[in-house]
């Protein structure tokens, strides 16, 4: 595939002819790539994945980039290594939601990528550029879940900018009392009655769907469970949660998104990724 090393810089002819009107352009233009938000640069990056574009990569520290992919070598490097392999005119990358916090940049995007997936990441910025990277990808099912939601629809509407620690303190609680730890007498306290969509695609709305759901894999004699949260990252009333865990018996990674209303949790959508046996990993960085 295409290099992604950003190949050029540019260059301003200004000659002693040039008009002011000129100069003013190209003045404007500078300040519009330096007002670019990280949010839009993570954006950007993740369409040229699909586009070939090679600017994007130049917002990627060349010097210094982790890579938490296991699949992919560490760096800039590694990265464009990854690119190399994909089948031409292959890749698709919508990206559906994007979050900022703090230095963080996470997003959940419909991909095309060796196959159609689902995923999230999350990058880490210093200094303008992207210094890490974290994801979870999961295939896309073909059809709707039990309540005819998909992975990715839902509202994509950030509010309550204001409520955000409150919001991530809600559901880092909620994960950690119930999925960690399965204090499942305070399941209904975090949630509105029966008040829940659900975006899994095996399982339906409601708490009631949730318990269903839970039953069939008993029965099956699968289990699931959440062992760590390594993270929560949030903007507004959307969180995400990334957790380490099982899934039957495969070491397993849970990235779950969340949104809250009016202090209960209203939505969720999520990606299960299993986790590669260490002799496999491309980089030494680990899952998180």
């Amino acid at each position: 595939m295409k290099k992604i090393l950003l190949s050029a810089t540019v260059i301003l002819a200004i000659g002693f002819t040039a008009c002011n009107s000129q100069k003013t352009i190209s003045n404007n233009k500078k300040e519009e790539k330096m007002e670019i938000s990280n949010k839009e640069k993570v954006i950007a990056l993740l369409k040229s994945i699909e586009t070939g574009a090679q600017e994007p990569a130049g917002y990627i520290n060349p010097n210094n980039y982790i890579q938490h992919n296991l699949g992919v070598a560490d760096g800039l490097a590694g990265f464009g290594a990854l690119l190399q392999q994909l089948p031409p005119n292959s890749a698709k990358a919508n990206t559906i939601r994007a979050f900022e916090d703090g230095d963080f940049v996470f997003t959940q995007t419909d991909y095309n990528f060796f196959g159609p997936k689902i995923g999230f990441d999350i990058f880490r910025f210093e200094n303008g550029q992207i210094v890490e990277h974290w994801d979870n990808l999961q295939e896309k099912p073909l059809n709707p879940n039990p309540s005819g939601h998909t992975m990715i629809d839902g509202t994509t509407e950030i509010e309550g900018i204001n409520k955000t620690e409150e919001n991530k303190a809600l559901v880092n609680n909620f994960v950690n009392d119930i999925l960690v730890n399965g204090k499942m007498e305070k399941l209904t306290g975090y949630f509105d009655g029966d008040n829940y969509i659900q975006h899994n695609p095996q399982i339906a709305d409601g708490l009631s769907g949730l318990g269903k759901a839970l039953e069939y894999m008993a029965s099956q004699g699968i289990i699931m469970k959440y062992n760590k949260v390594h993270r929560v990252l949030g903007e507004g009333n959307f969180i995400l949660t990334i957790s380490e865990g099982t899934f039957g018996d495969k070491h397993t990674s849970f990235y779950d998104l969340f949104r809250v209303e009016n202090g209960k949790i209203a939505e969720h959508w999520d990606v299960m990724e299993t986790i590669l046996p260490k002799g496999e990993w491309k980089n030494s960085n680990g899952k998180f």
